[in-house]
């Protein structure tokens, strides 16, 4: 298995906020932040956003079969499937970032999406949990994986809107299940290839992959991430120092530097994990523990600015 070069590009691109962005030839008449106002429905199907909010929540097949909605609920720099959705710009997204109405629905947007995945928004932080239908829900999102591009286009939306501390424990989440759990395995590349590159702070997402590279199997064959360190390799379980392999050669180190030991409590925010004895797992970002997991990476000219991690 092999990187993807064009979602290395094109998540380098989005986290560096579009460089050499062109804004669109048409007019910007501020249609997702009017869409989002209710005051324009989108197009074509011609419905505002107050009955997709009040009416659409817990519609599994109309939020499965309908292709439209998805790109005016989510607005990107970026032109989507459905070409009567206008792309955001940097005017829009200001005005849209500071009117309370719009992002209070947009919120709401994410929630609804969050329940069609199985899953629950717990607090204005942005920490999630198992909803009470996760196990239908997964079962539903391990075997449809167009919504996993559907998912990369929430994550980013996210971002661009002011929300971007909501990423971190979505992802955190959705790569527990996926690697840890076993609950959503067919997302787990999704995951470590896009998901994990949607955040743009670094710190962030090293320490999201410090965590998979931990629980990866088999873990010579881990692909994300910074390499481990060569020199002054520390020794593993037992004293040892783990003996070179040709895939630790190629990538430039001892992958023990990269793994200390990560407890529950430590791994995503101090305290922040919790459960209710049914089932439901509350994920939690605390900046400060995050940041102590960064790797930190060998500085190599031959290296591609867009293959960052």
């Amino acid at each position: 298995m092999k990187r993807s070069f064009y979602a290395a590009k094109d998540l380098y691109k989005y986290r560096h906020s579009y460089p050499n962005y062109k804004a669109p030839r048409l007019p910007n008449d501020y249609r997702n932040l009017r869409f989002y106002l209710n005051k324009i429905p989108l197009i074509p199907d011609g419905i505002f956003i107050e009955e997709i909010l009040t009416k659409w929540r817990g519609n599994y097949d109309k939020l499965e079969h309908n292709h439209t909605y998805i790109q005016w609920l989510f607005p990107l720099r970026e032109q989507g499937l459905n070409f009567y959705a206008q792309e955001l710009t940097q005017e829009e997204i200001k005005e849209f970032q500071s009117t309370r109405e719009a992002k209070r629905r947009f919120l709401l947007a994410y929630t609804l999406m969050l329940d069609f995945y199985g899953i629950k928004l717990l607090d204005k932080s942005g920490n999630v949990a198992r909803a009470s239908n996760w196990q239908e829900r997964f079962q539903h999102l391990n075997e449809s994986q167009h919504n996993y591009l559907r998912i990369t286009r929430i994550l980013k939306s996210l971002g661009e809107l002011g929300f971007e501390a909501f990423k971190a424990p979505l992802v955190r989440l959705l790569l527990d299940e996926a690697l840890c759990r076993g609950t959503l395995p067919n997302m787990l590349h999704s995951t470590l290839e896009y998901y994990v590159y949607t955040i743009r702070l670094r710190s962030h997402r090293r320490s999201l992959l410090r965590y998979a590279r931990q629980h990866y199997q088999p873990a010579n064959t881990f692909l994300w991430g910074p390499p481990a360190r060569r020199r002054g390799a520390e020794a593993g379980p037992g004293g040892r120092v783990a003996e070179p392999t040709p895939e630790r050669e190629r990538r430039g180190g001892d992958p023990h530097r990269a793994r200390s030991p990560l407890t529950k409590k430590d791994s995503v925010g101090g305290g922040g994990w919790g459960g209710d004895g049914k089932g439901t797992k509350g994920y939690t970002i605390s900046t400060k523990t995050l940041q102590e997991g960064v790797m930190e990476r060998e500085p190599s000219s031959q290296q591609p600015d867009w293959l960052e991690v």
